[in-house]
């Protein structure tokens, strides 16, 4: 009913709402991609089966401290794992579980809560367009992830401008238009070399509130987290959004590379300083065993991991499952 909606020219007040939801709902069938995605992971965290395998009540506080180091090990990080840990410990010593698989269950539970933070689905709003900011550090996959961003939305029959403002990179603006190409998308490019980014997507914004484009998709300039000029250039573009359409940008979404670990903690500090951040994006997840730290960030700044990345195809952007991430590491339960 969406698709058809969009195809007749009919798209409108609804639209954009039902995105975020289509989309999440999908999640369930992609179990196969993230389960693949975090093989690593899943095998670094394979001595958590082996301390299991000998679980006895009597022992139990020592295999907590063994499984809150396994989670570090796999960079969970310090305080979520010994937050998921406490939550099993606080069971087991309300005299709930007793079983190496309850005792289990209640492992990948506490996790699915941690993992698990309001506002997960695309947050839109009823009428177009809806505009998404997009950071991240350089090379972290965020043009890359635009694209596929761009092609689910396009699935689902919305109209996508996507617009270049990555002013800085070399060949930025011809990599998105190469994606914007394939997602069947359209682009907006800086109309001079001295076009400032906050320029541009102001006038980007004014070109799809006059087409009466559905969404709204701009890139940024990959940049240090610890660069504060730069930093601040975010902050403007921002601004901008929201001097020529209230309330935008409704989704700013940080692209996070799923090989760098704990690192995306700091990262995610400084970005949702600057620019208020809405959610999260996981990429690279398919060539690491560090994707747990994602965790970290979720639990400690309350932002929902919105999508991952598990591969290089169009279609390996996945609306995130917070059971489905923690049914790939733990599929015994």
């Amino acid at each position: 009913m969406l698709v058809a909606a969009a195809a007749t020219g009919t798209s409108g007040p609804g639209l954009l709402q039902k995105l975020g939801r289509v989309l999440k709902e999908k999640a369930a069938g992609d179990f196969q991609r993230v389960f693949k995605g975090t093989e690593k992971t899943r095998a670094k965290l394979g001595v958590v089966d082996e301390l299991f395998a000998y679980w006895t009540l009597e022992e139990s506080e020592d295999t907590l401290e063994a499984l809150e180091d396994a989670l570090i090990s796999a960079d969970f990080g310090p305080k979520t794992a010994l937050k998921v840990a406490d939550a099993v410990r606080g069971r087991i010593r309300a005299g709930e579980l007793k079983s190496a698989a309850q005792v289990k269950g209640a492992l990948k539970s506490a996790l699915v809560d941690v993992l698990t933070v309001p506002g997960g689905d695309l947050a839109l709003p009823d009428a177009r367009p809806g505009v998404v900011l997009v950071v991240g550090v350089n090379g972290g996959g965020k043009t890359t992830t635009i694209g596929k961003l761009a092609h689910k939305l396009r699935g689902e029959g919305a109209s996508v401008l996507l617009a270049a403002g990555d002013t800085f990179r070399a060949a930025a603006a011809e990599q998105l238009a190469g994606w914007a190409e394939r997602a069947g998308a359209t682009i907006a490019t800086a109309s001079s070399a001295r076009q400032r980014p906050d320029a541009l997507m102001y006038s980007a914004l004014e070109r799809a509130m006059k087409e009466g484009t559905d969404v709204l998709i701009c890139d940024t300039s990959g940049r240090l987290h610890t660069n504060d000029n730069l930093m601040q250039e975010l902050s403007k573009c921002k601004r901008a959004l929201g001097k020529r359409l209230p309330g935008a940008p409704h989704e700013v979404l940080l692209v996070l590379d799923g090989t760098t670990g704990l690192n995306m903690l700091n990262q995610a500090r400084e970005f949702h300083e600057v620019v208020g951040l809405t959610g999260l994006v996981l990429t690279k997840l398919d060539g690491s065993a560090r994707g747990g730290a994602i965790a970290s960030v979720a639990d400690e700044l309350r932002l929902p991991v919105k999508f991952v990345g598990v591969g290089e195809t169009v279609a390996d952007l996945q609306p995130f499952s917070a059971r489905n991430f923690v049914d790939a590491l733990f599929p015994d339960v």
